[in-house]
């Protein structure tokens, strides 16, 4: 050892030997399962053009882009199509395999080709996101040619960095008023519309603050939907104290937890299989299936320790001019709520609102007036939501999808769901087949009508490639 080394050595044992010991109760280790890339530190050529920069710096600035198109929630048809128009920009060929959380992407230029493998630490959704990321797409397109690797990774950090649109109490209450509207569009009184609004927006504001702690997301799930039943039940019990015969509103309990219904996933996925994207859309369809699995099975729980059924709806004894009236407005604030949970904007949540109020109408009143069967009108539904969203797509320049999912997710059949699983945890075996095959083949059909209106008016996604 030469004498910088035994310096060094030496060095290290006096720093180790007055460091201070750490409080053995305040200690907590904190480390990341999945590490964040330092976009920054791994590239070579910060200040020099993109389209001269080299094979690896090229490559992250796709890859990235693609990562925060996929953190929007969006599907990989989506995703792939961002990506492959940036890399058009560069000068360089990009094949890419995208699932639910992952990327892996290879880029080509000439006779090098350079691969790397990113990946996200949970899903969600922000169709905000995928707003900015359509718009930086588009401005790449125009003028990507005079952009520096560096500007382009500070474009993406402040799309990265954009602040929801919402605080925890606004996505509760905006969930509060979507869930009470879904309740009365499958039946319920203002008595079930009133307890759904307490459990649904308590439950969906613990949700929230649990998810900002980064806690992880099945835990979140289930807690939130075990407060939503259970306040929805205190309240059913305070107004048992002044109104008589409160027990026979115990159907609207399930409608406090349909915030955690997976609309955005079980439509991406339908869309995904459809363009042939297995992998996505499979993985999409799981975690879909296992968050449905949790909340319903919470729900389940908490059912069965109170002595809960999940009994019809009382009828509502409106006119069909009025109920054909309330049904658009109901129609209305849930697809508005809902868009809201998705971090839309106002003007986007407007939007998305009138085409659901238009959709979800049309699906009620072909049910109801015409005898269609629930599932065909659902199919009806999901196509004429996807051809106005079209129409307004292209005066507005929202991202589609942006759209259409939020406008059909009141159309997914939650309680349904609920239903099924409950009559499996009491061996009811033929009463959860029902409710099971029934929910599949609305589910079926929703991404089935949209992938039909989507072919009918993007031409893009008709073909193949």
């Amino acid at each position: 050892m030469d004498h910088e080394q035994k310096r060094t050595a030496a060095g290290i044992r006096e720093a180790i030997a007055h460091a201070p010991l750490p409080h053995v109760h305040r200690a907590r280790i904190r480390h990341r399962n999945h590490m964040a890339v330092p976009w920054h530190e791994v590239t070579d050529c910060d200040d020099m053009l993109a389209i001269d920069a080299d094979l690896d710096d090229k490559s992250s600035i796709i890859c990235r882009a693609g990562l925060l198109l996929l953190a929007g929630g969006t599907g990989s048809w989506r995703v792939r199509d961002c990506m492959n128009k940036i890399a058009g920009v560069l000068g360089v060929t990009v094949s890419a395999a995208v699932s639910l959380t992952t990327i892996e992407c290879t880029c080509i230029d000439g006779h090098n080709s350079f691969s790397e493998v990113v990946s996200l630490h949970t899903t969600g959704v922000n169709t905000e996101r995928i707003q900015l990321m359509e718009e930086f797409v588009r401005d790449v397109q125009k003028r990507g040619d005079t952009l520096t690797v560096r500007a382009f990774h500070d474009r993406m950090d402040a799309i990265e960095h954009t602040p929801g649109n919402y605080a925890p109490w606004a996505v509760g209450l905006a969930s509060a008023a979507a869930c009470a509207a879904f309740v009365f569009l499958l039946g319920g009184g203002p008595i079930e519309m009133g307890c759904a609004f307490v459990g649904a927006g308590l439950g969906n504001f613990m949700r929230r603050i649990m998810l900002d702690r980064r806690l992880t997301h099945f835990v979140c799930i289930g807690v939130s939907v075990a407060v939503a039943c259970l306040v929805y039940l205190g309240c059913l019990s305070l107004l048992s104290l002044a109104v008589k015969d409160v027990a026979e509103h115990e159907a609207g309990y399930i409608g406090a937890m349909l915030f955690v219904i997976p609309g955005f996933p079980l439509i991406t996925s339908g869309l995904d299989i459809a363009k042939l994207d297995f992998r996505s859309g499979l993985e999409r369809l799981a975690y879909a299936c296992a968050v449905i699995v949790v909340a319903t099975l919470v729900a389940w729980l908490v059912a069965m320790m109170v002595e809960l059924h999940p009994d019809d709806f009382a009828a509502q004894g409106l006119s069909a001019p009025v109920m054909f009236a309330l049904r658009f407005v109901a129609s209305f604030v849930g697809v508005f709520g809902f868009s809201m949970m998705f971090n839309s904007t106002y003007r986007m949540a407007a939007t998305a609102g009138v085409v659901g109020a238009i959709a979800n109408t049309l699906r009620l009143t072909l049910v109801d007036l015409v005898g269609m069967p629930p599932e065909a009108a659902a199919f009806a539904g999901a196509v004429c939501a996807g051809l106005l969203a079209s129409i307004t797509g292209t005066k507005t320049k929202f991202p589609r999808i942006s759209i259409t999912v939020p406008s059909i997710v009141i159309m997914v059949p939650g309680l349904y769901m609920y239903r099924a699983v409950y009559y499996m945890g009491v061996f009811q075996t033929l009463d959860a087949m029902e409710w099971i095959i029934r929910a599949i083949m609305i589910i079926l059909f929703l991404p089935m009508g949209l992938g039909l209106a989507r072919a009918l008016t993007d031409p893009d996604w008709r073909y193949c490639s």
